[in-house]
């Protein structure tokens, strides 16, 4: 058994063999370097969209100026009105050209801190700006040229939400029959619209596009939903069936998360009006019954994620389309808009202490905007996963992690060795399913494993500083599919991958490991299955007061950690989940305060959420009723998907 050197990148340029080459840059670019974008479609982009954070006193207007347009494109709404002075962050999509520039002596080096990979991308994101969009062949109406214009931007209370699919004509969403969805940006290349001039791709609909197709498939008073779907391209919550029954509108699905986030967030009525069998003692709190509830009826702006974002559930374009999709809502917006918006989406993997390239610009926003930005975010789900690990190693001291990768997994999994900074000596050593131990591996050493073949069935990419957190290192163990359907494609073993970590440095160091979210969300089938950690101590009964929270449990498997990994920020406001009736705590959710506080973590780390809302009935009646995709409907989902829009409407409601 033995590892490979890693290649020089197709795109970059950059040789990752190189002593320190890796320093500095996302592990998760090099992997996909290394593989050849296999689990990005299997395609080197043209353009490769990234996130970018600027060096203090540089501004993105500087970043345009050292550059081309040939080799970088910076969305224009990042130089807008909307964007707040002193701003560091933007995306950008650029060609092989940028990396030279962020060379010592390179025109970008003075400029550019760090850098996230932003992909996966669709290919109509391949040119940037529109050029491969005819906006002619998509227009739904004229209004796009007014949208824009200083009177109508939006004015005092907006609520916003970035999130899937959101069903624009359901009665929960319209105030005297119309839309109150004023803007409506669908990230992808399907669906109808104008293409928003100051990002460049997707599609846009205006509250007069909306109303317009609603009224073009009124029939006797009654709106037909499925029909302005369809007429608007919103093909997951309807599509046109067959001609012999082309009267007639088939739904892909009865749920939509976004528009049963929106209907908690801005519905009519707050969850607690809806729930009719309250018991007597139940203490409510004020909000439910408030007269004023301004969230039911201030305009919305919609961010519909590109689908390859939604499906791709490890977050690898997140940081792309979350932070366009805040400057879209700013775009929209006046100077006096107070905004607050809701993302229920996020990931399992990540530095946990506010660092991550979208943590700090959520943050950026919030401070420079001062206060007229508020952001929610749903806590997560997984804690009970077993997708986290802490350990605490003294010198000579030494662990090893059972790491299980299902069978007909046809996603990539990732482990993230998170490990504190200030710590040099931890080496790590790993043994795939089933094979002899690979050799072991030093801080600013990475390599691949081939077994033999061309292609890499996994990687150890272990750089001294990473550009997906600002404390400390990570080291990455990415791992290639189980079953692929692709002759080109290697497939790595199924069963236990073993971690060994060992501290040789002087001091004690604390390391977490987490698996990266790898699950099916709603309404899509990826072929993906959530990896995990095994350990004979971590029990599994789900009993929440089992010894496993206990600082002094042998089980390196914490609960405690499992957290939404862009939720910890310390201007965004982060949700967990809590029962109506019965033991407070939802059991898939990060608790507060935290049962193992006890225990040693890295410096910043976040594991306990900002505050709580409801999202179960009780132990046995999991999830809460909110809207479904057509008006009338009530589905139930449970997660914190379902606290954190709770939270936004007492945020936007001052309460």
């Amino acid at each position: 058994m033995s590892w490979t050197k890693l290649p020089t990148g197709e795109f970059t340029g950059i040789d990752w063999a190189k002593p320190g080459a890796t320093d500095g840059y996302d592990p998760y670019l090099i992997w996909a370097e290394a593989d050849n974008f296999a689990g990005y479609g299997d395609k080197t982009p043209k353009w490769l969209p990234i996130a970018i954070e600027l060096k203090p006193g540089s501004t993105v207007q500087q970043l345009i100026a050292a550059a081309s347009s040939k080799w970088l494109h910076v969305p224009p709404v990042y130089t807008s009105r909307a964007a707040p002075t002193g701003l560091r962050f933007c995306t950008a999509r650029v060609r092989p050209s940028f990396f030279r520039q962020l060379q010592p002596g390179g025109s970008l080096h003075p400029l550019v801190l760090r850098l996230e990979l932003g992909l996966p991308a669709a290919e109509y994101a391949d040119e940037p700006g529109g050029s491969s969009h005819d906006p002619s062949v998509h227009s739904v109406g004229s209004s796009h040229q007014s949208a824009t214009k200083s009177g109508a931007l939006l004015s005092g209370k907006v609520l916003a939400l970035i999130d899937d699919s959101l069903a624009l004509a359901h009665t929960n969403f319209l105030q005297q029959g119309k839309a109150r969805t004023r803007h409506f940006w669908r990230q992808d290349a399907q669906g109808k619209g104008q293409v928003p001039p100051e990002l460049g791709y997707g599609h846009e609909l205006t509250a007069a596009d909306i109303n317009a197709a609603m009224q073009a498939h009124t029939y006797n008073g009654l709106v037909d939903e499925g029909a302005v779907y369809v007429a608007l391209g919103l093909s997951t919550l309807g599509k046109k069936m067959p001609k012999r029954e082309h009267f007639f509108h088939a739904l892909d699905t009865s749920v939509s998360h976004g528009t049963h986030v929106m209907d908690l967030a801005a519905g009519p009525r707050t969850l607690m009006a809806q729930v009719a069998n309250l018991p007597p003692t139940f203490d409510a709190p004020p909000s439910w019954a408030l007269a004023n509830d301004d969230a039911s009826r201030a305009p919305l702006i919609a961010v519909q994620l590109d689908y390859d974002t939604v499906r791709d559930t490890s977050g690898g374009s997140m940081n792309v389309h979350v932070l366009d999709g805040l400057m879209y809502v700013l775009s929209r917006c006046a100077d006096d808009a107070q905004i607050t918006t809701n993302i229920s989406f996020g990931t399992l993997a990540g530095p946990h202490d506010g660092t991550s390239l979208l943590e700090a610009a959520m943050d950026e926003l919030s401070r420079l905007l001062r206060g007229r930005l508020q952001i929610a975010l749903a806590a997560g789900n997984s804690y009970q996963l077993r997708t986290h690990a802490n350990v605490t190693l003294s010198k000579h001291e030494r662990v090893t992690l059972h790491w299980r990768g299902l069978p007909d997994d046809s996603t990539q999994s990732f482990v993230e060795l998170w490990i504190e900074e200030d710590r040099d000596g931890v080496t790590v050593e790993i043994t795939p399913p089933g094979r002899a131990a690979l050799p072991t591996l030093r801080l600013g050493e990475s390599r691949m494993w081939t077994d033999g073949g061309t292609q890499p069935l996994c990687a150890l990419i272990y750089p001294q500083t990473v550009a997906t957190g600002r404390r400390g290192t990570c080291a990455l163990l990415a791992v290639a599919p189980t079953v692929s359907f692709a002759d080109k494609t290697a497939i790595a073993p199924n069963g236990v991958w073993q971690i060994k970590l060992v501290n040789s440095g002087k001091q004690a160091v604390t390391i977490d490991a987490y698996v990266e979210r790898d699950d099916v969300v709603i309404g899509t089938r990826s072929g993906a299955r959530q990896s995990h950690f095994e350990n004979k101590w971590y029990d599994t009964s789900g009993n929440p007061d089992s010894f496993v929270d206990h600082a002094d449990n042998p089980s390196p498997i914490r609960r405690s950690g499992n957290f939404n990994s862009i939720a910890t920020g310390s201007k965004t406001v982060s949700v967990g989940g809590i029962r109506i009736t019965g033991p407070r705590w939802a059991h898939y959710s990060p608790q507060r305060p935290d049962p193992d506080a006890g225990r040693r973590q890295r410096p910043g780390v976040v594991t306990a959420p900002d505050t709580e809302a409801f999202s179960d009935e009780n132990p046995a009646t999991l999830g809460v009723n909110a809207a479904g995709t057509r008006s009338g409907a009530a589905v139930r989902l449970r997660g914190t998907s379902d606290a954190s829009p709770q939270i936004a409407r007492r945020m936007l409601n001052g309460s």
